[in-house]
């Protein structure tokens, strides 16, 4: 399972939800990104997601 190296984000899973108050299961995932960051010094090609990229906690190289 793809997971952001950063943050540590995955896959959750719930129910959804109907009207009636039905349930059954359902997951979001997070929006996972492969991309050449700097890990330990080193270019890497990792999961990392959109949010980690927006926010600036990675830098591509």
């Amino acid at each position: 399972m793809a997971k952001d190296v950063i943050t540590g984000r995955k896959t959750t899973f719930g129910n959804a939800r109907s009207h009636a108050l039905n349930s059954s299961r359902r997951k979001w995932k997070p929006n996972l990104q492969k991309a050449r960051i700097l890990v330990d010094g080193k270019p890497q090609r990792v999961w990392v997601s959109a949010r980690a990229l927006k926010s600036g906690k990675v830098t591509r190289v």
